[in-house]
């Protein structure tokens, strides 16, 4: 929460305000366990953290077929465009760098309907974070003109269907490459 100051310093109102625990469980979610919080890359380290080794565990271990797999990431979406929303609002910030639940979206959507390979788990976590940094257009529109969680989200959400297009036709142009070592447990 940030604090206002006059001429004596903080306001004192500000600064003996505590956040409930409603809000300290929002900012856990929405930082996911307070990865967002690293000082650099956070969406990057979120990505590599926890997205990663979520893909594996959806696809490869748990075998979701697509259907339950774009269930699962549709509804975790609309989780994410929730808790995004009201973890800015407990931050007083708009699409904070400690918010980084919006990231985890865009990577599951990049991975829908592709072979479970690491040439594929690993392109689509470059090529997904690089074009989320770069908000490649309509993604800097949606995070500017889109209200609350809706932007902060959904900008991640257009990372990850460029990231799908690339990889499906990238996959189809470089099959023996991109579906080699597959991932196994």
């Amino acid at each position: 929460m940030s604090e206002t100051t006059t001429d004596d310093g903080p306001n004192r109102a500000d600064v003996s305000r505590t956040r409930s625990s409603y809000d300290r469980l929002l900012l856990f979610i929405g930082s996911m366990a307070f990865i967002g919080f690293v000082p650099f890359a956070s969406g990057t380290v979120t990505v590599a953290v926890l997205g990663l080794p979520l893909a594996i565990l959806l696809l490869v271990v748990l075998k979701l077929g697509v259907t339950a797999y774009v269930a699962f990431v549709a509804i975790f979406t609309l989780f994410s465009i929730w808790v995004a929303g009201e973890a800015d609002r407990v931050l007083n910030e708009k699409d904070s760098k400690r918010n980084v639940i919006d990231e985890l979206p865009g990577y599951l959507i990049a991975l829908v309907a592709l072979p479970m390979t690491w040439p594929i788990l690993f392109a689509a976590f470059f090529i997904e974070r690089a074009i989320d940094i770069a908000k490649v257009w309509p993604a800097n529109w949606i995070e500017r003109k889109l209200p609350g969680g809706w932007g902060v989200v959904l900008d991640d959400v257009m990372a990850g269907i460029y990231t799908l297009a690339i990889l499906h036709v990238a996959y189809r142009l470089l099959p023996d490459w991109l579906g080699a070592y597959p991932i196994a447990f």
